[in-house]
């Protein structure tokens, strides 16, 4: 008999206990807006910024409402407006382009890698159409950080990371988002950390780290920041910042705080889970596997791979099978948006693009999430489960 799995592929672990505490506590204390604290209490947003700037290496952090915020602060804080070309990845999540669209400016993608990576080479042609770089890691993958950062010198683009799938993640020993002027990652359900929704935003840079934090909507009560330049730099921007609310709380806040020290520790069993399916699914014929570069330290939550030389008749069946024995597999080939598996021509606030390379990826790419709740045993079963189903 076929074997099923019975797993739930969108269930995360509960919250920690010690996450829930401080939540209660916060709850009771009736301050969940970041600049209500009490005389001489920093309050848990500010304490937050403080430990993920020291996480990261970085000189500066803001907690936002969410990384899709994140993005959209950063790129209003570079003076992105409207009209303006700004970069970003063929392959990648419908926030990204949507951050740059929602400023009135124009996103240009650049071409992907069979390993899932922006294409430097194309990177390197489109470099002087635009100033700025939204680099999206997408299901954390991390290109050759080296080389695209001596293009970004080459031709004067300052580079934005969108960390979502990657904090965490490291490539050559830096982690990621420390490679641009600023680093933008995700605290939503489904990512490293969760508080539901929420963002993160790392920077070494004092100008932009005031300007975002002014953005946010500070008021005059920046000098609460722990983790901000000092008041003399947001003299300057004060007047001239507009004000787009987008707070992080004390509530997620406090939810995220016990989550911070742990990350290593769960950054190690998804790995684990990942490699599992790696090995499950190795030397599979008509299936390739995604390469990971020696210098990338990656955070596998997700895993994808490729069917390449399937139409898309057999990828629907495929799908289709493997979701009747229980394995949700996403399909970011097909026309119609599904989920989050949109790709670059659903996106009609974007010009239409020529994208060979990527359009044929995304046809033959599979992805599936990897939660904490599952298994190294389960995450055997469902290697197993696609194999048979595609070898079938």
């Amino acid at each position: 008999m076929d074997e099923i799995f019975t797993g739930n592929f969108t269930q995360q672990e509960p919250i920690p206990e010690d996450a829930i505490a401080k939540a209660v506590e916060v709850m009771r204390s009736g301050r969940l807006h970041r600049y209500n604290a009490g005389p001489g209490e920093a309050g848990e947003a500010a304490l937050l910024e403080q430990e993920f700037a020291a996480f990261t290496g970085a000189r500066y952090c803001l907690a936002v409402a969410s990384g899709g915020y994140a993005l959209g602060c950063a790129l209003r804080a570079l003076g992105v407006g409207p009209g303006e070309s700004v970069l970003t990845n063929a392959f990648t999540l419908a926030p990204v382009p949507g951050a740059i669209a929602a400023l009135g400016a124009q996103p240009v993608f650049v071409e992907t890698t069979e390993n899932l990576a922006i294409d430097l080479e194309d990177l390197a042609a489109k470099a002087p159409l635009a100033r700025v770089l939204l680099l999206s890691h997408m299901r954390g993958h991390i290109c050759d950080m080296d080389r695209l950062m001596e293009i970004a010198r080459a031709h004067d683009l300052t580079v934005v990371e969108d960390c979502a799938h990657t904090m965490g993640a490291h490539w050559a020993g830096v982690p990621s988002g420390r490679h641009g002027v600023v680093g933008c990652y995700s605290t939503q359900t489904y990512k490293h950390m969760n508080s539901g929704e929420g963002g993160l935003i790392v920077t070494d840079d004092a100008e932009l780290a005031a300007k975002m934090i002014l953005l946010s909507g500070s008021y005059m009560m920046y000098p609460r920041h722990l983790a901000a330049p000092g008041p003399d730099v947001f003299e300057a921007l004060k007047y001239d910042t507009p004000n787009v609310s987008g707070r992080m709380d004390n509530l997620r806040a406090a939810i995220l705080r016990p989550q911070l020290p742990t990350l290593p520790d769960r950054v190690a069993r998804w790995n684990s889970l990942y490699r599992v399916m790696e090995a499950g699914l190795a030397d599979t014929p008509g299936l390739a596997l995604i390469a990971r570069p020696q210098a990338e330290a990656y955070v596998g939550s997700s895993f994808q791979f490729r069917l390449p030389g399937r139409d898309a008749t057999s990828m629907r069946d495929l799908v289709a099978r493997c979701a009747a024995r229980g394995v949700e597999l996403k399909w970011f080939g097909a026309p119609e948006p599904a989920g989050f598996t949109s790709r670059h021509d659903s996106w009609r606030y974007a010009e239409a693009q020529s994208l060979p390379k990527t359009d044929a990826i995304l046809a033959s790419l599979l992805d599936l999430r990897l939660p904490l709740t599952f298994t190294e045993e389960d995450a055997g079963q469902i290697a197993r489960i696609i194999r048979a189903e595609v070898l079938a």
